[in-house]
């Protein structure tokens, strides 16, 4: 089954840094709802603004509005309650091609309505060869400029590679303070052991664990090893875009593409080997050959609690949260997740590190999700991928 599409965007980022634009044309939370409902709750499915071009990512901000993130390069502030999304200056310059872009955003600080909250955005950006790289950079938002201050790039995941695929790139902050980036293997295809992931003396098909300044914390797992980047906490990825924090236990729960299947749910622990590609429930493109043996028959890999096995159709993911909320009181600890091929929003229990898939979300409207995100309120926000994309909200019907 082919079921990745890799969209192809045209405009240049030198294009795009001097684009303003308006708010995207929108109907605001006032506009027509449809309902759906899954596991006996009732939602209303409203347009927050419409004509998105591809976002990426969602932040919730202490007073309610969100940041949200275009690929092609845009950053915008959206309030909900008048439906309208602002673009913020200040952002850094992307490549924008393939799955390349501006692409997550997370934020640390900020929750009195008149602070300014410190902004991350992870992006793909190139060097001087024209080669790109996943970047992690920083900036403070000043909402009422409508403009990100002070923006600096506080990592890279190197190497710099000549493809435009499997960025990785979602960021959270855990509640150790520290930031959890997720960087894929950048589509490397030799999958022996001596595939990128496989090699520690890179940063790709890795989940990197960084102090709010870019650097490694003293007591990531690998600090000081010989040959081994400080800042890696979890590798043998492939291209993981979705991360979550348990809202109980603070444990890390990541979701990634497999390459025809094999896709996976994880929980990361500090210094875990979760094998790819030797270790993979894939197979390659077009034939039913495993790409590697099973977890269960590799010593040393830790196995996926959840796995969609090559042939079964798969769920190629990308943003995911474990809802916490009291909007939806039976989803409360369900993982929910974008699914792009499957065009819908995933609900999985999760008990312990048990994982059940349940009655998606959003199935019947043809919408690639990419991300997903949980307001105080409970409410979710869910954002389309597509050229001209809703971003929409889920409320109690």
């Amino acid at each position: 089954m082919r079921r990745r599409t890799y969209l192809a965007v045209a405009a240049g980022a030198a294009g795009l840094a001097g684009c303003a634009g308006g708010a995207p044309d929108g109907a605001g939370t006032d506009g027509p709802a449809t309902d759906g409902e899954s596991g006996g709750e009732r939602f209303a499915v409203e347009t927050v603004v419409d004509g998105l071009e591809h976002p990426w990512g969602i932040a919730v901000l202490g007073d309610g509005r969100l940041l949200v993130t275009e690929r092609p390069g845009r950053l915008r502030l959206v309030d909900p309650a008048a439906g309208d999304a602002r673009t913020v200056a200040g952002t850094p310059e992307v490549y924008a091609a393939g799955q390349g872009g501006l692409l997550d955003v997370a934020v640390r600080g900020g929750s009195e309505p008149e602070s300014e909250p410190e902004v991350y955005l992870t992006y793909a950006a190139t060097d001087d060869a024209g080669r790109s790289a996943t970047h992690l950079g920083r900036g403070r938002l000043d909402a009422a400029a409508g403009r990100l201050t002070g923006f600096e790039r506080l990592h890279v995941a190197e190497p710099f590679v000549d493809s435009d695929a499997h960025y990785g790139s979602r960021v959270v902050v855990g509640p150790d303070d520290r930031l959890y980036v997720t960087a894929g293997d950048r589509q490397f295809k030799d999958f022996g052991p001596g595939h990128v992931a496989r090699d520690r003396s890179n940063e790709l098909g890795t989940v990197l664990r960084l102090a709010p300044d870019g650097s490694a914390p003293e007591d990531n797992p690998f600090v000081d090893e010989p040959g081994v980047r400080d800042g890696i906490f979890t590798y043998g990825h492939r291209n993981p875009q979705g991360l979550a924090v348990h809202p109980e236990t603070g444990a890390l729960w990541e979701h990634e593409h497999g390459e025809e299947d094999g896709d996976e749910v994880n929980v990361l622990e500090a210094g875990g080997d979760y094998g790819w590609p030797v270790a993979s429930e894939a197979c390659n493109y077009g034939t039913d050959d495993p790409v590697g043996v099973s977890h269960a028959d590799r010593e040393g890999v830790t196995a996926p609690v959840h796995v969609w096995p090559c042939g079964g159709g798969g769920f190629p993911p990308s943003g995911a949260t474990i809802y916490d909320g009291d909007a939806f009181p039976s989803w409360r600890g369900d993982l929910l997740a974008g699914n792009l091929a499957g065009q819908y929003l995933g609900r999985l229990s999760v008990d312990g590190r048990t994982v059940d898939e349940r009655a998606p979300l959003l199935a019947d409207r043809g919408w690639r999700v990419r991300s997903v995100a949980d307001d105080p309120a409970g409410w979710l926000y869910v954002a389309v991928d597509a050229e001209s994309a809703p971003l929409v909200r889920l409320s109690p019907a």
